[in-house]
């Protein structure tokens, strides 16, 4: 090979390399995504990302090893260590707690990381099932049946998953879990906590909340605050309501508690944490605790604004008479889409994507990423609109790539 020649790149390594770009273009500068379940990360985020942190390890155990006490299994981790010491701050003020840990890698191994120490194989807790809206982790089948529980079914009703908290009293009277475990995937309202925390407490229960979905929304102080109502620990994912990178975390005021999920971590649950995530999360954590309570408000009135057009034009929305949600996602009334349209949401999804509008195939929709990208009220009238059309079938894909290059980069930040 001649001097200065490059090497030839590997058909495949071009494949990949011209993948990875279209989707980069397509999702990051072309489309408009009303996705509940994602958010955009600001550069900074994704600059920390791409550092000599992701090619690094860590293993920290605070613990003797081989005849001596050590913090951390490796060497050369000072400045990663103060990084998550740093994030794990960061959280902990955000969620008005007294202890947080950033190291779960995901908002299921947040979960894995407080019900496997704090519940015992053979533990009963109660969960929001997937038929009202909960998580499908927490169906018998999946993590029950990993760690060794028994979910017992918590009720919630009507489209909009509402609790009742005299229900869910006599429930607990009678069942008598070790827990119970709130939180949902399809989520409007918050919970009455402080009558259902207080019912858990006088037979024993500890209340574990996943706030996966509306950690942005607490942190901004919207909401509800679960701690404050006497929840014994908060977790969840951090890429949804909240404009972090992917991965999870947990937190509490009892040290007790603390102790047993944080020292249940190393080689139970994980062994490395992904010190590049934790510097990405520390970021979008300090940019939460600086706008977090102007961006959080902002994303209910955008996704409330957004419900209300949908359904004037056309598109039937569930808990219209409750002002639509109170969260950052909305859900289509499915059995009314279908009779007013011929399709259901998914339908729906498939044919919106084709010009630009990402839509969830499971009947929500969400307004967290395009207020970080600074939308407000007027541009959810303007994308009702585009949605309505582009159903009917004009051709609205140049109009939504134009208003996507009106809002390119993330506020907030």
């Amino acid at each position: 090979m001649a001097e200065g020649t490059p090497p030839q790149v590997p058909e495949e390594g071009r494949r990949l390399r011209h993948l990875v770009l279209q989707h980069e273009r397509w999702r990051a500068r072309e489309t408009i995504n009303l996705l509940p379940s994602e958010n955009f990360a600001s550069p900074q985020v994704l600059r920390y990302l791409g550092t000599d942190l992701a090619r690094r390890y860590t293993l920290p155990l605070d613990q003797t090893l081989h005849g001596e006490r050590v913090d951390n299994g490796y060497a050369g981790t000072r400045y990663a260590d103060a990084i998550e010491e740093l994030a794990a701050r960061a959280a902990a003020r955000l969620l008005k707690a007294s202890f947080a840990s950033v190291r779960p890698l995901s908002g299921h191994v947040a979960a894995m990381s407080v019900l496997a120490p704090l519940l015992p194989r053979g533990a009963r807790y109660l969960a929001v099932q997937p038929e009202d809206g909960g998580y499908d982790g927490y169906a018998p089948g999946y993590l029950p049946a990993v760690l060794g529980h028994q979910v017992l079914p918590l009720p919630l009703h009507g489209p909009t998953h509402r609790a009742d908290p005299e229900e869910i009293a006599t429930l607990l009277r009678r069942e008598r879990p070790d827990a119970l475990v709130l939180g949902q995937s399809f989520v409007l309202f918050p919970y009455p906590l402080k009558a259902i925390v207080e019912s858990a407490h006088e037979v024993g229960a500890l209340v574990l909340y996943d706030a996966s979905h509306v950690l942005g929304l607490i942190m901004g102080g919207v909401f509800q605050a679960p701690l404050d109502d006497g929840v014994d620990v908060v977790f969840g994912s951090t890429h949804k309501s909240f404009f972090g990178p992917q991965g999870g975390l947990l937190a509490t005021r009892r040290e007790d508690l603390f102790r047993q999920m944080d020292g249940a971590l190393i080689w139970r649950v994980l062994d490395n944490t992904h010190l590049n995530r934790i510097a990405g999360l520390a970021q979008a954590l300090l940019e939460m605790e600086r706008w977090g309570s102007e961006y959080a408000p902002q994303v209910v009135r955008n996704t409330q604004a957004l419900a209300r057009t949908l359904d004037e034009h056309g598109f039937p929305m569930v808990g219209a008479a409750e002002g639509y949600t109170a969260s950052h996602q909305a859900f289509f009334d499915g059995e009314a889409l279908r009779a007013r349209t011929g399709m259901g949401p998914a339908g729906l999804a498939r044919r919106l994507e084709n010009d630009g509008l990402i839509l969830d195939l499971v009947g929500r929709v969400g307004a967290a990423e395009v207020t970080r990208l600074g939308m407000k009220e007027t541009d959810m009238t303007a994308l009702g609109e585009l949605i309505q059309r582009s159903f009917r079938g004009e051709p609205v894909a140049r109009e939504v790539r134009a208003m996507r290059q009106r809002f390119r980069s993330p506020e907030y930040c």
